[in-house]
């Protein structure tokens, strides 16, 4: 009897280790290609944006609105890019403060997944508030699979989720008063919303030895959104400073708005951002020619490659 079981015990036990999952130890070969979300069934690029939001759209000027930079872009090697803290200062100073931060490949992935489980690739009726003039939230999502685009107006303008039920007699309005949102609508506003504050800031939602230290965004490449100076009239010294860039005013980019734009990259990159960084949103630019030129500047992104990819958002 004895002769019999241990064989047949044996096998099982190979069998056993057979379809037992190997723990991966930090000694295994690096993994390469396409990182697999664990969670909601998506493979991330190889390179190139795989997350941003960007706000479109508001109470701005056709300059502005044309240079606004994304709130948050994620690429896939790991780059957060983000908009820091700004000098509070009027006017303020030419160049947006832009930082970088490095996350690990599989802190891509979670931020990834984060993302549509918070409903960018989701169809939840997210409601409009009744309130004019202010931008739209654009969430965008891109996986080997599919590309996921969400927007939601006046995202953060609703106020605080009313209660559940709280179309109920007796109960609080979702959102306060005259907001205009059912509870499910603010509910999935507001998961969009703490979706943005993970983005922004991952160190709030990742392992600290996942995500490494900001340090200022260096472009490779300026572009300039150029109209024609006029006086502010605020009072203030507003000293004209040569331009080192290509020549102004550049190319055609909203001829209907008076707007041109002109790219500078290299050494002459190089030039306008060391020019700009005692210069304000106000300074006039002069042009060889000896004319004033209003020009707001917007660093590109590293899958931006020149005007032609602002003028797509």
């Amino acid at each position: 009897m004895r002769t019999t079981i241990l064989p047949l015990a044996l096998a099982v036990l190979l069998l056993v280790a057979a379809c037992t999952p190997r723990a991966s130890g930090g000694a295994g070969p690096p993994t390469s290609g396409p990182t697999e979300g664990a969670g909601t069934g998506f493979t991330l690029p190889a390179e190139g944006l795989v997350l941003q939001v960007v706000h479109t759209g508001g109470f701005l000027t056709p300059q502005l609105l044309a240079a606004r930079l994304p709130l948050v872009s994620v690429y896939a090697d790991g780059r957060v890019i983000t908009q820091g803290p700004q000098i509070e200062i009027f006017p303020p100073p030419a160049l947006p403060n832009l930082q970088v931060q490095h996350v690990d490949a599989e802190a891509v992935s979670v931020l990834v997944d984060r993302a549509l489980r918070a409903g960018v690739a989701g169809s939840a009726d997210l409601g409009r508030p009744p309130v004019a003039d202010l931008p739209t939230t654009r969430f965008t999502v891109v996986t080997r699979e599919e590309t996921h685009v969400r927007e939601v107006y006046a995202l953060g303008a609703e106020g605080p989720p009313g209660p559940p039920g709280g179309d109920q007699p007796g109960s609080a309005p979702p959102g306060g008063p005259g907001s205009g949102l059912t509870p499910e609508q603010q509910t999935a506003r507001a998961e969009l919303q703490d979706l943005l504050r993970a983005l922004v800031d991952p160190a709030s939602v990742l392992p600290a030895e996942a995500v490494g230290e900001q340090e200022q965004y260096l472009p490779a490449a300026v572009a300039g959104i150029v109209t024609e100076w006029t006086d502010p009239q605020t009072g203030l010294d507003t000293e004209p400073v040569p331009w080192p860039g290509p020549p102004l005013p550049g190319a055609p980019f909203e001829p209907r708005l008076g707007l041109s734009c002109v790219l500078a990259d290299g050494e002459q990159a190089q030039e306008v951002l060391a020019a700009a960084r005692s210069a304000s949103t106000a300074t006039p630019w002069l042009s060889e020619d000896g004319r004033r030129w209003s020009v707001a500047l917007r660093p590109l992104l590293p899958h931006e490659k020149d005007c032609a990819d602002l003028a797509q958002r």
